[in-house]
């Protein structure tokens, strides 16, 4: 199992437990598994939806940013990696 860097967490909305992830190096779809890890987050999880602007995507380009909603904290600076089986 290989991972590639996505993005990172620019934003994390703590009451309604969604991270905003810039996307800096590859798309991301929805079905895809993620890895979010940083100084205190370690966790990894399947993309049920995705949003851009309030709006429901299938998948984030390169130089968007995306809201998902997440199974633990994430924290700004946190680094995305999409995880390749």
């Amino acid at each position: 199992m290989t991972e590639r860097k996505v993005g990172r967490v620019t934003h994390y909305f703590s009451k309604i437990s969604v991270a905003i992830i810039e996307i800096t190096d590859e798309a991301l779809s929805v079905g895809e598994t993620i890895h979010v890890k940083g100084h205190t987050s370690d966790f990894t999880q399947k993309i049920d939806s995705m949003q851009i602007e309030h709006q429901s995507v299938q998948t984030a380009e390169k130089g968007t940013s995306i809201g998902i909603k997440v199974i633990a904290h994430a924290h700004e600076n946190d680094m995305v990696y999409k995880v390749i089986e």
